[in-house]
């Protein structure tokens, strides 16, 4: 059985907009013009759980709104918290097709498990031989738009990739694989809501560590991590060994180099260093290990944090992103604005970037992270 939530994007519930209400300001707007460190449109994604805010932007809306930050974040494991009815002003109650949202979640399992099933499916092959741009990518197989609203073209390609002619056979396959049990292991990345709730659970601790310790970071306790990915394989912490950019053990355990030296403005150098990490089965050929360095997204991912990245596959809403430029690497969290844009954001440095104006061969996804 499928579990459909409507909400499964939302990854942040607060209470900014309890207060605001309470202290009668009206509209967002007249907040913001309060915090003129914290854009309209990120205070918005903040307010609406859209993104995580940091523990700085949480000191100056509860100074704005007079009260302790504490009070904005929500425990989401008190039984009486209710996601859908904190989200019901906001997003309002008007659903779509449960049918319809159920078919993209299957859609989007089914395509995740096709591209994990053919090495040549990488993201620019589906751009350039198929028409299938990074982004439409990434928002199908999230699920984020029911099937009938894509586009003639979309469709097509869709169809194509499946190998059927119509929209009806179409159906009948992804109801095939569904019933088979091919989509078991992908479907609770994608419809599962614990999946949200295990996030904010920990990042909303994280915040309240920061907010406690009155500096605006902290020292993170060492502990693995592991960043939803298609399969869900285990993870272990990183390795000594020797160099190597891909070696199996006798467990069948797949290993992969790591690499990374910080440079300045955040970035890190695609440098070498002794040590390999075990990668999912599911990850790419060119799949590879990337040590952070420093805590660029905050205390929740530290320094000591080795990424798994993936540059076959094009990152999504609610996950990490690797871009490259011409200075090195860059390890960015990822958002949809309210104009369906994708951007990335890094907190030291303060950083917004547009991912879709980058070209898609200098995107990758993180499929997880362990910590030493």
């Amino acid at each position: 059985m499928i579990e459909i939530d409507a909400y499964r994007t939302l990854v942040f519930p607060n209470r900014i907009r309890k207060y605001r209400k309470q202290l009668n300001i009206g509209s967002l707007l007249e907040l913001s013009e309060q915090l003129p460190t914290i854009t309209y449109i990120r205070l918005s994604k903040i307010e609406r759980g859209e993104i995580f805010a940091r523990a700085g932007e949480l000191r100056e809306i509860a100074r704005a709104l007079g009260i302790d930050p504490q009070d904005l974040l929500i425990d989401v494991d008190d039984p009486e918290f209710d996601i859908a009815a904190w989200a019901e002003p906001l997003h309002g109650a008007d659903r779509s097709d449960p049918e319809a949202e159920r078919f993209a979640v299957l859609l989007a399992a089914a395509l995740r498990v096709r591209r994990a099933g053919d090495p040549a499916l990488t993201i620019a092959t589906l751009e350039h031989e198929h028409g299938l741009a990074p982004v439409i990518l990434s928002r199908i197989e999230n699920a984020l738009k029911p099937y009938n609203r894509w586009n003639d073209d979309v469709r097509a390609t869709l169809r194509r990739l499946f190998d059927v002619s119509n929209d009806r056979q179409l159906a009948e396959h992804i109801a095939a694989v569904h019933s088979r049990g091919e989509l078991d292991a992908v479907l609770p990345m994608i419809a599962n809501p614990e999946l949200r709730i295990g996030k904010t659970r920990v990042r909303v601790a994280s915040l309240r560590d920061e907010l406690d310790a009155g500096s605006g970071s902290i020292i993170a306790r060492p502990r693995r991590l592991n960043i939803p990915h298609p399969l869900g394989e285990r993870l272990i912490p990183v390795q000594d060994a020797a160099p190597a950019v891909l070696a199996d053990d006798a467990a069948g355990q797949r290993l992969v180099a790591v690499f990374g030296t910080p440079l300045p403005d955040g970035l890190i150098a695609r440098t070498p260093v002794d040590a390999h990490v075990e990668a999912p089965r599911n990850a790419g050929p060119r799949a590879y290990g990337l040590r952070m360095g420093r805590p660029t997204l905050g205390a929740g991912l530290p320094g000591r944090a080795t990424l798994i990245v993936d540059p076959d596959r094009f990152p999504s809403a609610g996950g990490l992103a690797v871009i490259t430029n011409e200075q090195g690497l860059r390890v960015l969290s990822v958002t949809f604005d309210r104009h369906g844009r994708m951007l990335g954001y890094s907190e030291n440095p303060d950083l917004e970037i547009e991912i879709d104006g980058l070209d898609p061969a200098n995107v990758a996804t993180v499929l997880a992270a362990v910590f030493e």
